[in-house]
């Protein structure tokens, strides 16, 4: 038997370029699942996703979306894509030893974790504060170009990685310091600021509160202020009335991973990519 992956509805196409088309999985003419592809919207057409992928229970584990992934893969090259991601669920162990088995790389991954009944104490000589207005141009400028960075140190390109980051912080931040539900906080160590984090509420894929940048001085690194700035986020988020926290970590930052690990986050979605030679 043959499985080969049938479009269900004409190519989608935007004015920007982007692509997208859902796919029956199909064995013979039998449909056994589905997997929907498109171009990435915040990077441009040379990079795919794998948005969906699910097979029927009665046909999983006969490598039916092994080979609808490889399909998948032939399409975004024909679309002139030289990377593909997708996004795994941490539970679905199936889903990853196939990804694992095709290539698949890590790239980073989503946690949460669930707060505390309680405000967290933090060490003793530090304390948390709001950031000020002139402290928050300095630092939105900087914030600006460090998460490019990010992106440009993984293979992105210059021009579109600080595209994305003034394009995303736009968004996320349109009235500055005073966004609604968004703290800027600053820590301090006897007066002087050794680090500072960005913590908002955010609704989707369900209300939390998010840590969307956390840094300390490099001259005040390996103090433990790491630390202390997520325990300021988690009483900020407290105080906002929520019950969970979650952050994105990329997975060659090991030191970062850990302290996450080290505080209760758990993995809900790892990211991964792989390149289309």
């Amino acid at each position: 038997m043959t499985t080969t992956i049938r479009p269900t509805e004409p190519l989608q196409q935007g004015a920007d370029g982007a692509k997208s088309r859902t796919y029956d999985v199909c064995v013979n003419s039998r449909r056994v699942g589905r997997i929907k592809i498109a171009t990435d919207t915040d990077f441009g057409p040379g990079l795919g996703r794998i948005e969906e992928l699910r097979i029927d229970e009665a046909d999983r584990g006969r490598g039916r979306g092994t080979v609808a992934a490889l399909a998948a893969e032939e399409v975004l090259r024909g679309w002139g894509c030289g990377q593909v991601r997708l996004s795994v669920a941490a539970d679905a162990d199936a889903a990853l030893r196939m990804a694992g088995a095709l290539g698949y790389l890590e790239r980073s991954r989503n946690m949460v974790k669930q707060l505390p009944p309680a405000a967290p104490e933090l060490a003793a000589g530090v304390t948390g504060r709001p950031m000020s207005a002139d402290e928050f141009e300095d630092w939105q400028r900087d914030e600006v170009e460090n998460y490019a960075r990010s992106w440009i140190e993984r293979g992105v390109p210059a021009a579109e990685a600080r595209a994305r980051s003034a394009a995303e912080h736009r968004t996320l931040l349109p009235d500055g310091v005073a966004t609604a539900g968004a703290h800027f906080l600053v820590l301090e160590e006897r007066g002087s600021v050794v680090g500072s984090v960005w913590v908002a509420r955010r609704a989707e894929p369900e209300e939390c509160a998010y840590v969307y940048d956390v840094g300390v001085a490099e001259e005040h690194r390996g103090r433990g202020h790491g630390r202390s700035l997520m325990l300021v986020a988690e009483r900020a988020a407290l105080a906002d009335g929520m019950a969970t926290i979650g952050l994105h970590v990329f997975a060659d930052n090991t030191p970062a991973v850990r302290l996450y690990e080290s505080l209760g986050y758990r993995v809900t979605n790892y990211n991964l990519y792989k390149q289309l030679l």
